[in-house]
């Protein structure tokens, strides 16, 4: 269903794919948007058991997108960095496909909230008083997916 990779030489293993999704902060978001137009959104996530989770608001585009489709891509882009030349680029990116939903248990909303927050805020207690105030406001993505790929690009 998932295309192969046309060049394989660039392609990263899985395990770097993981990598990738584990320690990078953030991604984009690609929906199908109003009028079937592409709508593409920076999200920041974290990487759990092998699915993919990030929280927003509980209503807006990204949202009214989601209920008209849930088939979704995210990519990440890792720092990369710049070779010796002083003009070339080397980055490694990951990019998923998958189907998004809403976690409406609350108990489950609070356990990927509580690994999202402490991704970025290493004070748990500073995650759990936020989560504490927000919950009620509150929406949990969760990216399931159903292929991932991932390469390396050395631009020239």
């Amino acid at each position: 269903m998932f295309r192969k990779m046309r060049r394989k030489g660039q392609e990263i293993t899985e395990s770097e794919c993981i990598e990738i999704l584990t320690n990078q902060p953030s991604g984009v978001l690609a929906l199908l948007g109003d009028y079937d137009y592409p709508y593409a959104v920076p999200m920041s996530h974290v990487y759990v058991d092998g699915k993919i989770y990030f929280h927003g608001a509980m209503e807006g585009h990204k949202n009214d997108a989601i209920m008209r489709c849930d088939k979704v891509s995210y990519c990440v882009v890792n720092n990369g960095v710049l070779n010796d030349d002083c003009w070339s680029y080397t980055f490694k990116s990951v990019i998923v496909f998958g189907r998004i939903r809403i976690l409406k248990d609350n108990d489950e909303k609070i356990e990927k909230l509580t690994c999202l927050g402490d991704k970025f805020n290493k004070a748990h207690g500073e995650t759990a008083d936020e989560i504490r105030r927000l919950l009620d406001e509150t929406e949990v993505f969760e990216i399931t997916i159903e292929h991932m790929s991932g390469k390396i690009v050395e631009e020239n």
